[in-house]
């Protein structure tokens, strides 16, 4: 079991639907935040929110290598014990007629940026922590109509199962997680294309709360079905 009270994590897109349920559920579990997102004025509101729980914002666009120098330097000012990456975009509709800014853009903020926030902190971990990945559910069934927004998540998985192996000695665990559809809102503000009718997804703070009691428990892997 990990005690999270007291801990330090650093929550990259904070101002998303599922990315502020998660700060929200580590600051009822005594987690003091430093707080991402491209938004500064929902990042300010956030923060607001939360109030003493949050420690620092940093506005940063994973798409801009200032705003990853910003993360990086997070750890300099005090140790991180954990990393959540919840950044993330969607495009619809098939693979031909989504165009090279629109492709470059969705590897850019779900895989890319990821990346490149990880190379940062990383190093910045000690024995014990916990970096935690949002994956997806397409990940497991890639999906007609979102064939780039799979490859992505398949992507992210992939890259969580080969760090496993590469920071078991430094003693960092990855938690990789596949929610299903959830209601936070990003299906409704797609990069390209239009939603397709979905079934009503989970409650942003419920797939929070599950993933957090993961961090908890010591879990690795949360597939869609553990939701």
């Amino acid at each position: 079991m990990t005690n999270l009270s007291g801990k330090h994590y650093l929550v990259v897109g904070a101002t998303g639907g599922l990315g502020s349920a998660i700060a929200r559920q580590l600051a009822s579990a005594g987690v003091r935040l430093t707080l991402s997102g491209r938004d500064a004025d929902r990042l300010s509101a956030l923060a607001e929110e939360l109030g003493d729980a949050v420690a620092a914002t940093v506005a940063a666009d994973l798409t801009n290598p200032a705003g990853l120098t910003q993360l990086a330097g997070v750890g300099d000012e005090a140790s991180v014990d954990g990393l959540v990456l919840a950044a993330g975009v969607v495009a619809f509709g098939p693979l031909t007629e989504l165009d090279d800014d629109d492709l470059d853009q969705l590897f850019l903020v779900n895989i890319l940026g990821p990346i490149r926030v990880l190379r940062a902190v990383v190093p910045q971990l000690a024995s014990g922590s916990t970096v935690v990945n949002l994956s997806a559910v397409v990940a497991e069934s890639p999906t007609a109509g979102m064939a780039a927004y799979s490859a992505t998540k398949a992507a992210v998985t992939a890259l969580d199962r080969a760090l496993t192996l590469e920071l078991r000695r430094a003693g960092v665990r990855i938690l990789d997680v596949r929610p299903p559809h959830t209601e936070t809102g990003l299906a409704g503000r797609p990069i390209a294309g239009e939603a397709p009718r979905l079934p009503v997804g989970k409650h942003p703070e419920d797939v929070a709360r599950r993933i957090v009691g993961a961090i908890i428990d010591d879990e690795t892997d949360l597939p869609s079905t553990a939701f």
